[in-house]
């Protein structure tokens, strides 16, 4: 017990990647189905219930309490950067190249972090961040490049749309976990998620009604295969992942925490290849570990 309790961060962050690599393949599945849109609000809603429930055991309250002005302030603003801005692209990019290449891509996520961390909050930047940002950039180009494409050497094998829709969900992460890093301090994670899944709501809220499409949301509530997958991803994900990944923020290094999560891509390759009989080729295989080292190389 006491190893496990002198490395409760770095136990977290390993749940946190099972727990993502879940999400990763129910979500893309609940997207598909009913739709990007519908699957954030939904599963945001959902996630919500399930941490209220909790916290009503753990703290004696349905709702977050003892927050601070300034808790209150940095969360939003993760929740808002994160759950709406950079989920909405992920969400988008599991529809146009699934979530085995989007995940990959989330790798990124880490020296982006680090990126923003020296804007935002004037964190150093070290030699091994560049080694490590172009080690990950180089596991991901081999794993999205392709040299047999009718006598062309080298060809993008995925839709560019979706790459950039990856990218723009890596942003939103970073973004939202330095806002997360900043806004957490000593509050409750459990809590702390509790805010900024009520900020994500709020924010789609706003975003379905001024673009009509509350129709889309409640035919997507009678899809009773898209409503299974987006629950169980919003048990993973919302709940248990989100929440995990800030007790690993909360008890570990942020660069050890982030390096740990970065194992997706690895995690997810096996339930691809079984559940949406995806080939994954020698290439892909390597280039998914070479970004994970690269990610690990960076926090040296």
């Amino acid at each position: 017990m006491s190893f496990v309790a002198n490395h409760l961060g770095e136990f977290a962050a390993l749940l946190t990647a099972i727990f993502w690599t879940v999400t990763s393949l129910t979500f893309e599945s609940a997207s598909k189905k009913i739709g990007s849109i519908p699957v954030n609000i939904l599963r945001l809603v959902i996630g919500f219930l399930f941490l209220s429930l909790f916290t009503v055991f753990k703290r004696g309250t349905f709702l977050p309490a003892g927050a601070s002005y300034y808790n209150w302030f940095w969360l939003i603003l993760s929740g808002l950067v994160g759950f709406v801005f950079g989920d909405l692209f992920l969400f988008k990019s599991y529809t146009v190249i699934g979530s085995r290449f989007s995940m990959l891509i989330m790798n990124l996520v880490p020296p982006i972090t680090a990126l923003f961390s020296f804007i935002i909050i004037g964190e150093q930047l070290t030699l091994f961040y560049y080694l490590g940002m172009a080690l990950t950039f180089t596991g991901i180009c081999l794993a999205i490049f392709s040299r047999k494409a009718k006598g062309v050497r080298i060809s993008l094998k995925l839709a560019p749309r979706g790459i950039l829709y990856a990218l723009g969900g890596a942003i939103g992460q970073a973004l939202g976990l330095v806002f997360s890093k900043l806004g957490l301090k000593d509050y409750d994670p459990f809590a702390a998620t509790q805010i900024r899944i009520l900020a994500g709501i709020s924010g789609y809220v706003v975003l379905v009604t001024a673009f009509s499409r509350w129709k889309g949301v409640l035919q997507a509530l009678k899809n009773r295969k898209g409503m299974i997958n987006t629950s169980v991803g919003a048990f993973f994900g919302p709940f248990l992942g989100v929440s995990f990944s800030l007790i690993a923020v909360k008890y570990t290094a942020a660069g050890i925490a982030s390096t740990i999560m970065a194992l997706v891509p690895i995690f997810i390759i096996v339930p691809t290849v079984i559940i949406y009989r995806q080939r994954v080729t020698l290439m892909e295989m390597i280039g998914a570990v070479i970004s994970v080292v690269g990610v690990a190389l960076f926090f040296m």
